[in-house]
């Protein structure tokens, strides 16, 4: 069978309606005959040296999504490389028309008593233009700000995509991300980042995103590994052979490079405490990346480049909320402890659990986040337990339970809400016949002919 005869089979698996076209079409119109405000509250001068910085870091923070797509395309198997790599990429347009529209006003608009924004204050982007706020962007454009803010919202539902991978239907996937980024991350960033957000005010610190990022995503890609079950292969014991190692490796340098601007940008300025945590964020992946690979081998495990890959992100998660608040030894010993931490719940997952979490979201980002966000109230400079201030610390321990709480409840209930509106999981012979053709109609390597085992598949799916 050639390929372009499976293709034509696989253009019969329609799975969207018109809704998604009608309301991005919806909100263009509302883009184009919507009249633009001034900003209702402005503040002082623009200072140069931060609008050049953060227009880099906006960018490397958006080079961060293609990276995962990298980097979890080379982990899944060759049938679901492509429809892995374009749920990452899918979140960068779904999330942006999104985050205009409502989601920065959920995320940074007027306090409603500290618990989300009120969804009318920049609609649109309405009164947010190339001034400065005083309490958002006192030195940069209020644009600017919305934007750099805007490339976390789009990484984190990427980030989850990694637990339900090799199942999960692509419509559902778009449904529950949007729902996910309303209901879950804006909330989320308002109480943690927004100057009147109850966390905030209450003096829970997360510098870049440990918690509003990863520890969102990691309970979230908890949920979805349970909602969404087991797949057949993990059923059957097979093993999981990933498609491209050299795609991970590549993914995880694209990662670690704008990690510095996720980091490192989030000082809002070029500063001194911008320089500081672009140090801590080198140093703990690199110690991070180094400690998985020596555990393992400590194991008798030969060193892998998957495994010093992992190890790696894990090192830039754990120490994303005290980038700027911690010094640069510190972050050598956050990047181990959260490595090793990391690992062992892995090697846990893997052997004595039946948790399909396919690409180890959760032990990954959701534990490296907590270890990070425990590691935050330990070291932080002049409120940490180190520095004899139990309150940071104590108070951190807290949230941590609160938020795990709500960003696992939270995802599962909406889980459950998309698989009523849309069928999370695909049906068992699309699952074998992998997402790339039966969500797609593609694979990752074009070839004059494919096997002919598809045929039978796409008869039942058709």
């Amino acid at each position: 069978m050639t390929l372009a005869q499976v293709r034509s089979k696989t253009e019969r698996i329609r799975e969207f309606s018109a809704l998604p076209f009608l309301l991005v079409a919806g909100v263009s119109v509302a883009g184009a005959f919507l009249r633009a405000a001034p900003q209702a509250v402005t503040g002082g001068p623009l200072v140069a040296g931060d609008v050049a910085w953060m227009l880099t870091a906006t960018g490397l923070v958006l080079l961060m999504t293609p990276g995962l797509s990298f980097f979890y395309g080379g982990m899944v198997r060759s049938k679901n490389v492509v429809s892995t790599m374009l749920q990452s990429f899918v979140a960068m347009g779904v999330i942006s028309i999104l985050w205009i529209a409502v989601g920065f006003s959920l995320a940074f608009g007027d306090s409603i008593h500290g618990v989300i924004g009120n969804p009318a204050t920049f609609f649109m982007f309405t009164r947010v233009g190339a001034l400065t706020h005083p309490d958002l962007a006192p030195t940069i454009p209020l644009v600017l700000f919305a934007l750099f803010q805007l490339k976390f919202a789009i990484i984190t539902p990427a980030l989850i995509t990694g637990s339900f991978a090799e199942r999960v239907r692509f419509t559902s996937y778009l449904l529950f991300m949007c729902l996910f980024s309303l209901v879950v991350y804006s909330p989320l960033a308002h109480w943690t980042w927004h100057p009147d957000g109850f966390l905030h005010k209450m003096g829970v610190l997360d510098f870049a995103g440990g918690t509003v990022v990863h520890m969102s995503a990691g309970f979230a890609a908890l949920a979805g590994a349970m909602v969404l079950g087991r797949r057949r292969t993990h059923q059957a014991g097979e093993p999981h052979t990933p498609a491209n190692i050299p795609f991970v490796i590549l993914g995880t340098g694209m990662l670690w490079f704008g990690w510095f601007g996720f980091n490192a940008g989030s000082a809002l300025s070029a500063s001194g405490q911008a320089a500081m945590a672009f140090a801590t964020t080198n140093t703990a992946s690199a110690a991070a990346g180094l400690a998985w690979i020596f555990f393992d081998g400590m194991r008798g495990q030969k060193p892998s480049a998957l495994g010093g890959c992992v190890g790696a992100v894990v090192g830039l998660v754990a120490i994303t909320p005290a980038a700027g608040y911690v010094s640069i030894g510190e972050s050598i010993f956050i990047g181990t402890v959260a490595s090793v931490i990391s690992n062992l719940c892995v090697h846990w997952k893997n052997s004595s659990s039946t948790l399909d979490d396919t690409l180890d979201v959760f032990p990954c980002h959701g534990v490296g986040g907590m270890v990070g966000m425990l590691m935050t109230g330990l070291f932080a400079k002049d409120v940490g337990l180190t520095s004899g201030h139990a309150y940071t610390f104590f108070l951190h321990c807290g949230a941590l339970v609160f938020v795990a709480a709500f960003s696992f409840g939270g995802s599962y209930v909406l889980y459950k809400v998309t698989d009523l509106i849309i069928p999370l999981r695909v049906s068992p012979d699309q699952e074998e016949l992998g997402l790339d053709l039966s969500q797609h109609g593609e694979v990752m390597q074009e070839t004059a002919t494919v096997t002919a085992s598809p045929e039978p598949l796409l008869a039942k799916t058709a």
